[in-house]
């Protein structure tokens, strides 16, 4: 594991929770995950060419995991190192997926970030993907920076009483999926993107929602690369859209 996410993990993560991770799946992070999508400049940049060759699906929003009585940390396989891209498009209906919210949904509601590194775009994959003089850096200081950043955000927008809140669904807008072609946004290998998918979730009664910034693509699995935000102007942590109800997802574009 670098060292720098040891310490961006480590220093915020939950004792408690951390048990449960330990006793439940004994995973070791430094082997399970990682990176993102666009760099600070691409962030900023003209929405992504589609290939005309990439084939999406139907429009149709993808539900995710029932809700669970107490929080959940799930094994999900890592990727393997040395596998090539594929345009596979990945499903919201997969088992993997639905462990990779029920993750993500525990370090939101434990305060726990380290439970979560498992649904965030892996490092393996985003060295392949960034045509950047040192992807490895970027990832762990910028986008897994941000990532904790945002999941504390999150638990503290769910206040004293996080703990209770339950996840409902995830829905994914497929109808605003891209398919992202080497040479934009300073990446040399294509993956799938899409924007603005929810986190619904029922708390004191009342079905509630917050986004997911950005989705992408590895191997035909969706992976979490920005929670909060892509374009951020603060170093503080972000809730992407809190709503009553599911909200609204999209819009469509970015990379």
């Amino acid at each position: 594991m670098p060292p720098n996410l040891a310490r961006a993990l480590g220093n915020r993560s939950m004792a408690g929770s951390l048990a449960v991770v330990r006793r439940g799946i004994g995973l070791t992070l430094a082997a399970a995950v990682v990176a993102g999508c666009a760099t600070a400049q691409s962030q900023a940049g003209a929405p992504p060419q589609q290939s005309p060759s990439a084939v999406k699906p139907s429009p149709t929003p993808s539900p995710s995991p029932s809700p669970s009585p107490s929080p959940t940390v799930l094994a999900i396989p890592p990727p393997l190192a040395g596998q090539p891209q594929t345009r596979v498009f990945p499903s919201a209906s997969t088992q993997v997926f639905k462990d990779e919210m029920t993750d993500l949904w525990t370090a939101i509601v434990t305060g726990n970030t380290s439970v979560a590194i498992q649904s965030f775009f892996p490092l393996i994959a985003y060295e392949q993907v960034k045509a950047i003089s040192d992807p490895a850096s970027d990832w762990n200081s910028r986008l897994v920076g941000n990532y904790v950043l945002d999941i504390q955000a999150a638990h503290s927008f769910l206040g004293a009483n996080a703990a209770t809140a339950q996840l409902v669904q995830v829905i994914v807008p497929s109808q605003y999926a891209a398919w992202i072609n080497p040479g934009v946004c300073y990446n040399k290998v294509g993956y799938w993107h899409v924007p603005g998918s929810r986190l619904v979730y029922r708390m004191a009664g009342q079905l509630r929602s917050i986004g997911i910034a950005s989705l992408i693509s590895w191997r035909g699995q969706w992976y979490v690369v920005h929670l909060g935000a892509v374009v951020r102007n603060t170093t503080a942590g972000i809730v992407d859209d809190p709503s009553l109800g599911t909200g609204t997802t999209g819009p469509p574009g970015g990379c």
